[in-house]
């Protein structure tokens, strides 16, 4: 397998579409894209460089004929697929601006975001988006145009609606680079925000390529690495270090069909690099367990000797322990046990990127010792997003790595993490007062997350600033961290953590419907057996941090009643207030 890089820099092209511009003219009959065929074959049918640019200059003609003028916001709806990277390099060209929405965003936010940015052109998948759209469509005056890729609407049609296939022309000009500078307006994300409405963050073009750039010298991406691309385009992190990135870095994306199909996709696609969410983890870690939870005694002493032999071999190899004579039975362990656990998530895995939430350690562990690179990373919205994340040579996966080039870093006297550099957004969309409360006059980002840094440089988070609970007896709990591992037991599917002035700390859990079962629903009831399996999770957390009461659903917590942010955030406000009359029942009597 070659090993050379092929790096397009900020220097070389420096806007986005410049960057696609300059891969087709290094790559044009290389592999960019390789798509599922109707079949749900993997991966017979290869999208190059130039027949992904040829595509785009057809999306460039239709978006010319609506008459939109550069910076005019266009809005994107649609799952990780070839069209929408066309639309949005096609857009990009145009000197428009792209506006990314999660498709299974609440109605109220998505048409926020519509009106806010003032969306001209909308682009959606089809049934599902159009039946959001018509439940808000008395606010969406600033859309001239919606595009569908499949039938949504059969009769009283808004005449705002049409089919890709009607509306994108069979021949193209070739592919508009445009004329953007670097420090143009490329695209405004929301923030999903876990309260209140979300803020617009304005991204530049440099602003993107900067951070992309900068992570590639902290994690090698070659030509032949192949993406898997199932975390959202809309969650930055995807956007820039699954896309953009692989784009300068001249590697091949296959785009997941569905989230509920990524456990089949992987041993298909059988990737060489994902970008995830540590929950994918984490569910992947919870199945290994619950399966070897039954397995004979033989089996878990082998699980256990393999996870043991590999965490010291990774500490090894890191220059952080010795030698010792148990790594001649890794082969062996290797063959028996790592190859056929790594082989679900595709057995040809180089390394993951883990962001967009703390990865629990315990987790991370257990992947590395397997032989899989956990690679955790930090960032926000608002840093394009990557602020540090950690290298195969020097990776401490109980930190998020030291910052990248080009990004300081420093702790506040409140312990806040405060970030400066060129990715650093250019501010919120319309709210100037916003922007003055998080981008301080020195140009220090206000990250809002509370941090350590170590002697080696690398980042700790340690919580978050707002999120701190309080207990009557003035203790101080992070809250996040005691979730993070009470989710490792995997009859627990989702956890908060309550206690605010109270004396004491309890959780609300969502059951996993699978253990549950297993278990039987008297137990899973019990809050006496619900408890003990917390307190096997918790043994290292002191004593004032253990929970005490807890409260069981079935009911997940998802984006679509408001309690998950389209990130998959914890609304805490909302969960408080959804479930108040529960809460008060855990604290009657104190």
């Amino acid at each position: 397998m070659s090993r050379k890089m092929d790096i397009i820099s900020p220097q070389d092209a420096p806007t986005l579409p410049a960057l696609f511009a300059e891969r087709v003219r290094r790559t044009p009959t290389a592999c960019a894209y390789l798509r599922f065929d109707l079949q749900g074959r993997c991966c017979d049918q290869c999208i190059t460089w130039e027949a992904t640019a040829a595509l785009a200059g057809r999306w460039q003609v239709a978006l010319r004929r609506e008459g939109l003028l550069p910076g005019d916001r266009v809005a994107v709806m649609l799952r990780n697929s070839l069209e929408w990277a066309v639309f949005d390099q096609a857009a990009l060209g145009l000197g428009l601006v792209t506006v990314p929405l999660f498709v299974n965003d609440r109605p109220d936010n998505f048409a926020y975001i519509i009106e806010q940015s003032e969306a001209r052109f909308l682009l959606i998948e089809g049934v599902a988006q159009w039946e959001v759209i018509q439940s808000v469509q008395a606010r969406l005056d600033s859309l001239q145009r919606i595009v569908t890729l499949n039938p949504a609407c059969s009769s009283d049609c808004d005449p705002r609606l049409v089919e890709l296939a009607d509306w994108l022309p069979a021949v193209g000009d070739p592919y508009d680079v445009g004329s953007a500078a670097a420090d143009n307006l490329a695209s405004i994300v929301y923030t999903s925000g876990t309260t209140g409405n979300p803020k617009g963050v304005m991204l530049t073009h440099h602003n993107i390529l900067a951070n992309a750039f900068a992570g590639l010298s902290r994690v090698p991406i070659y030509p032949d690495d192949l993406f898997l691309s199932f975390l959202p385009l809309s969650h930055t992190l995807e956007r820039t270090a699954g896309y953009y990135l692989a784009i300068m870095a001249g590697a091949r994306v296959a785009h997941v069909r569905s989230l509920e199909k990524l456990a089949d996709d992987l041993p298909v696609v059988r990737p060489t690099v994902v970008i995830s969410v540590p929950r994918v983890f984490e569910r992947i870690h919870a199945r290994v367990m619950a399966k070897l939870a039954t397995a004979p005694p033989w089996k878990q002493r082998l699980f256990a000797l393999t996870v043991d032999v590999g965490w010291q071999r990774f500490l090894h190899q890191q220059g952080r322990g010795g030698w010792s004579p148990c790594f001649l039975l890794w082969p062996i362990l290797q063959r028996l046990i790592a190859d056929k656990v790594l082989a679900a998530l595709g057995g040809r895995l180089r390394l993951a990127i883990s962001g967009g939430a703390p990865l629990n350690p315990e987790v991370a562990r257990l992947f590395i010792a397997l032989g899989l690179p956990i690679l955790q990373g930090y960032g926000l919205t608002e840093t394009s997003p990557v602020v540090a994340v950690n290298s195969e040579s020097d990776n401490r996966p109980e930190t998020v790595g030291p910052p990248l080039p080009g990004v300081e870093v420093k702790i506040a006297h409140n312990g806040e993490l405060l970030i400066r550099g060129e990715c650093v957004m250019a501010g919120y969309w319309q709210n100037p007062a916003a922007t003055a409360a998080i981008i301080d006059g020195a140009g220090w980002l206000h990250s809002g997350d509370l941090a350590s840094i170590t002697p080696s440089g690398h980042i700790t988070i340690t919580g978050r600033l707002k999120e701190i609970i309080v207990l009557s007896n003035g203790e101080k709990v992070p809250p996040a961290d005691i979730e993070l591992a009470i989710a490792t037991d995997p009859l627990f599917e989702q956890v908060l953590v309550v206690g605010e002035g109270r004396p004491y700390l309890s959780a609300l859990v969502v059951l996993n419907r699978e253990e549950w079962e297993k278990l039987g629903v008297a137990a899973a009831a019990s809050e006496e057996i619900l408890l003990a399996r917390i307190a096997a999770r918790m043994a290292g957390f002191p004593g004032y941090a253990q929970i005490r009461r807890v409260q069981a659903t079935a009911t997940p917590w998802e984006v679509a009643n408001g309690l998950l942010t389209a990130t998959m955030k914890l609304r805490r406000p909302q969960l408080f207030s959804y479930y108040a009359d529960e809460i008060a029942a855990l604290y009657a009597g104190h």
